[in-house]
């Protein structure tokens, strides 16, 4: 039998949707696994590689893609993570927009603002006039409420975890990780209550006991992340106390060791599995078993660099559940 992804078009006339051959395999599950708490989404959603695999639909043009699509993928995945609001703060109209267009009980997850979470800027052409220099806005709490917080508010109960993606701090130092410690414990304790706080790091070095009981301390989650300079998934869930809050983010990123360009380079454009990591879907397969035995929730965010299709990434990880194997 031919998949959808063979044989719909990129783009035509109808928007009539098709429930595809993936969306069948795994959208009850997928639904299952989140009224138990532990809600799977990928990071970012307008990959045109994914059409007739997650989206049914022809639509017309790329424009009407990217414009629409995110409903339907509402209807199959409870969340997804936003990982555009790492270049420029949310734009309430925006924000609005997706608490619209998608389904009862969707969270939208940011990644909040690199003008929040960079300490010093890279020396590259993104930041302009300021690449290279220090930041003054970072771990601004008046700037984060005002310029993050208030237009997220948009999304209403749609609101999922607000993720804080901090670049490797070089040299890793312990008087880098001390400073950072302080001034993280200290930005965290000024921020107003009723959000999901989740922090990330990419140094391991910082990923002590103490970083834990500080997050502990706020009811703020460590991000269990597969990412290129970081320990595995696995690895990380068998730190004491690592699950810090009533909630967890685990992100399914780079295999630990490969750099983030390499992965686009033998992904794109991201509409099969290309490599499988097993160890990866392993520390995601127990991210979710940790996080049902001790009672708390769990967003699953996997990148299509992971390996190479991030649904398809999913449905293995629902497999190796539903199987009880691992």
């Amino acid at each position: 039998m031919k998949s959808h992804h063979e044989t719909l078009p990129l783009f035509g006339e109808s928007e009539t949707e098709i429930i595809t051959e993936y969306a069948s395999r795994n959208r009850e599950r997928i639904r299952r696994w989140a009224s138990r708490g532990i809600r799977f989404g990928t990071s970012s959603w307008k990959y045109q590689g994914w059409i007739g695999q997650i989206y049914g639909r022809s639509y017309r043009n790329n424009k009407s893609f990217e414009s629409a699509a995110l409903t339907e993928y509402s209807n199959l995945f409870p969340t997804v993570s936003g990982d555009f609001a790492l270049y420029a703060f949310p734009d309430p109209a925006k924000m609005k927009s997706m608490y619209d267009m998608t389904s009862d009980g969707f969270r939208v997850s940011l990644k909040v603002t690199d003008r929040i979470t960079v300490k010093r800027h890279p020396n590259i052409s993104r930041y302009g006039t300021n690449a290279g220099r220090e930041n003054p806005d970072f771990l601004n709490v008046e700037l984060f409420e005002d310029a993050f917080l208030k237009p997220m508010e948009e999304l209403k109960e749609k609101k999922g975890s607000i993720i804080f993606e901090f670049s490797a701090f070089h040299p890793e130092s312990q008087a880098a990780y001390k400073q950072f410690i302080s001034s993280l414990d200290h930005f965290l304790s000024r921020l107003p209550r009723g959000y999901e706080y989740a922090i990330e790091l990419r140094n391991r070095g910082f990923l002590t006991g103490e970083y834990l009981r500080m997050l502990q301390q706020h009811g703020a989650a460590h991000v269990l992340n597969s990412w290129t300079k970081m320990p595995p998934i696995i690895d990380q869930l068998r730190i004491a106390g690592i699950l810090t809050a009533p909630f967890s983010v685990a992100r399914g990123l780079l295999k630990p060791g490969r750099k983030y360009q390499t992965a686009v380079e033998m992904f794109q454009p991201y509409d099969r599995i290309k490599e499988e990591n097993p160890e990866l879907r392993m520390g995601l397969v127990e991210s979710v078993r940790k996080c049902i035995e001790e009672k708390k929730e769990l967003y699953v965010y996997v990148n299509n660099r992971a390996e190479g299709n991030a649904p398809k990434t999913i449905e293995a990880i629902l497999d190796i559940l539903e199987s009880g194997s691992g």
